[in-house]
């Protein structure tokens, strides 16, 4: 099974999300669809802007938790390392 650490944003530069889940493609459906209450819909952050895999779940929680504790503009320059332009990559995985 894989798990994925992702990031949200609300918008280029705008509101970022941190998160880890075993099952993406649900759980970013769940942030679009705002189906639960909390930050990500409070804020309006859906769109997947980043992401990485692993094969067992507490590395990517120690992942997670890493970039929690990391500067804004680490996490800014982490994204645009692989997307520049902060296009929404859930299409391109929601296949």
């Amino acid at each position: 099974m894989a798990y994925y650490v992702y990031l949200l944003a609300s918008k280029k530069y705008g509101t970022l999300y941190i998160g880890v889940t075993n099952d993406i493609i649900r759980r970013i459906h769940e942030h679009k669809s705002k189906v639960a209450a909390g930050f990500s819909k409070r804020y309006c952050v859906d769109r997947l802007v980043w992401f990485e895999i692993y094969d067992d779940p507490l590395t990517a929680i120690t992942r997670e938790k890493e970039l929690k504790k990391w500067r804004r503009e680490w996490k800014v320059r982490l994204i645009e390392e692989k997307n520049p332009q902060w296009i929404d990559l859930y299409p391109q995985i929601a296949v």
